[in-house]
């Protein structure tokens, strides 16, 4: 599953972007958000998704905050 960070939220309106590993940026929108709510997330943030169609391209899905590994 591809790992990026969130790059910028806007979480009133209810989307974001996810600055992926390769520099590309994918927008998400808030139902896509498992686990947390998008209030929840924060700029910076690493988070796992899958790639999806949009209406206007590629997009992120099934967004959810990476679980740091011991």
């Amino acid at each position: 599953m591809p790992q990026g960070k969130v790059k910028r939220l806007v979480a009133d309106r209810g989307f974001g972007f996810i600055e992926t590993d390769r520099g590309d940026d994918l927008f998400f929108h808030h139902s896509e958000v498992q686990g947390a709510s998008i209030e929840e997330l924060r700029e910076g943030q690493r988070v796992d998704y899958e790639v999806g169609q949009g209406r206007k391209g590629p997009c992120a899905t099934h967004v959810r905050l990476t679980m740091a590994t011991a």
